[in-house]
């Protein structure tokens, strides 16, 4: 792979930053790390989704005018993403005047193609959702996500012949099986397509609603919110140069949760092939974040918040939790007790420790001075190299699968074993014996080796904390990457750092 590109969701600005959108940001923003130290070319895009009915009525509301109002939200949302440490590349805005310019010269493309055309419908459409909901869709007669009836809504709007491309995306998908990932989602999109989908309502009256992007052929009519944001993931790459568009576009992974599963599997190819412009790569799409078992909800009182969470436990405890309890494309359930056990355990206990002891004796053994590394290693020292290298095969192995709850478990195998030469090796035993002082310093520098690998290891999934990680060795961060070879990093008289607590233990209320 010598290039990526990686997009999340556009966020919609009737909310603030929580859990669900943190977890789309920490996933992604861990493989833009992953990828770019591996030396592939990145593009990370995010942003926010700014018109449509929802975001009217919330700035209504408010009192605030909707342009006001988006502009306040979507900065936001970019300063929570900063403060978390999120490496984004680009954030676009559905309200940027490059990005209304080209939602408008692509449905001038296609209303141009005859694929748009006027018509009266009649339709049963929830505002929570702003989309139309055939009877077969409702549950009890309700919409699935927000459990309220749809209002029947009869009006002339313009619509776009998806069901002509309908056909063609469904040999896509069975001719690329991996298209959708998980292959659950992609059976999802596979029963839809089996069923007539019929075409795609893309205006609103703006008798009903003024807040969008207008019709470049009609100005009694705004663009429909989704034939809008989908646009960005193009519209991005486009603003950045035609070259970043080819370079980076067939590269495309899209990332999102499986409520918006059917715009992105179903509107959005269509969309593509209706324009001429190739698909996207790969559709990734991960399950929902309950909180002791409930939905999130303000009136429960139960919304997590990013920057709560960091300055709870730190940025970095915060992303491993997420990243370590959940399965990619499956539901996940945030718990105080299993944030606690994580905690303590992994990182206080089995990473935090390990750091601490194998400096604690370097600084108590040598004064810090790191001593060259014999050649008479034994069965235990080689063991402990192959355990690292094996572990680096599994995290490239997982990563591209995004398990990222086993690519982890693969570094803390390495920590395990870690922890396991100390006890084998028992060198607080052998300095005891002068004449094994020089075994001591061997072992001790094969310790050190294994925290170097640790910081290349961690850094996409521990940012902050394999920076500190560095610090305490004395690496830089370019002396950390893969093509050091095991024991060649420490240059003779080279110093390391005291120890310092990573993470502290957090007390439970049995402990206190």
């Amino acid at each position: 792979m010598e290039r990526i590109y990686l997009t999340t969701p556009l966020y919609y600005v009737n909310a603030e930053p929580h859990l669900g959108s943190a977890y789309t940001m920490i996933i992604t923003d861990t493989l833009a790390r992953y990828y770019r130290a591996q030396g592939v070319e990145t593009f990370y895009l995010t942003g926010t989704d700014e018109h449509g009915d929802k975001v009217f009525e919330v700035s209504a509301g408010a009192g605030i005018p909707p342009k006001e109002f988006t502009d306040r939200i979507s900065a936001a949302f970019r300063d929570v993403w900063d403060k978390c440490g999120i490496t984004y590349d680009h954030f676009i805005r559905t309200t940027d005047v490059y990005h209304v310019r080209y939602v408008q010269e692509l449905l001038t493309k296609v209303y141009d193609a005859g694929d748009i055309y006027f018509d009266r419908y009649s339709g049963l459409y929830c505002f929570g959702c702003e989309r139309f909901y055939t009877e077969k869709e409702l549950v009890g007669g309700k919409c699935p996500d927000h459990l309220t009836e749809p209002k029947l809504i009869e009006e002339d709007n313009y619509f776009f012949r998806m069901s002509k491309y309908q056909d063609r995306l469904l040999r896509h998908l069975e001719e690329h099986p991996d298209f959708i990932r998980p292959e659950g989602f992609r059976n999802e999109v596979v029963a839809m397509l089996r069923e007539p989908i019929g075409d795609l309502c893309i205006s609103r009256p703006k008798s009903r609603l003024t807040w969008g992007i207008e019709i470049p052929f009609d100005q009694r009519y705004v663009t429909y919110v989704w034939f809008d944001a989908l646009i960005n993931y193009v519209s991005a790459l486009k603003y950045k140069g035609e070259a970043a568009f080819e370079k980076f576009w067939p590269e495309a992974q899209h990332f999102i949760g499986k409520d918006i599963l059917k715009p992105h599997g179903v509107f959005w190819p269509t969309m593509l092939m209706a324009v001429g412009l190739p698909l996207y790569k790969h559709l990734n799409v991960h399950g929902f974040w309950t909180v002791e078992g409930q939905k999130m909800s303000k009136s429960l009182g139960n919304v997590i918040s990013p920057l709560v969470m960091k300055e709870k436990i730190g940025m970095d405890a915060f992303r491993y939790f997420v990243l370590r309890e959940s399965v990619f494309g499956q539901d996940a359930d945030f718990r105080e007790e299993s944030l606690t056990a994580r905690y303590n355990a992994d990182l206080a206990n089995n990473l935090g420790n390990l750091v601490s002891r194998v400096l604690a004796m370097q600084g108590k053994y040598f004064a810090g001075v790191v001593q060259p590394l014999g050649k008479a290693w034994t069965k235990e020292d080689l063991e402990l190299m192959e355990r690292f290298r094996k572990a680096e095969e599994e995290l490239k192995r997982h990563m591209a699968q995004l398990h990222f709850h086993r690519a982890l478990e693969a570094i803390w195998g390495a920590i395990d074993h870690t922890n396991r030469y100390i006890v084998h090796t028992s060198p607080f035993t052998v300095i005891r014996y002068p004449e094994e002082k020089a075994r001591v310093g061997n072992i001790l520098h094969h310790l050190l080796e294994s925290l170097r690998a640790l910081a290349r290891l961690l850094s996409p999934f521990l940012p902050e904390t394999t920076g500190q990680l560095r610090d305490l060795l004395n690496l830089s961060e370019s002396t950390a990457e893969p093509d050091a070879a095991w024991g060649g990093c420490f240059a003779e008289g080279h110093t390391v750092k005291p120890p310092k607590v990573l993470f502290p233990r957090i007390e439970t209320e049995a402990r206190k």
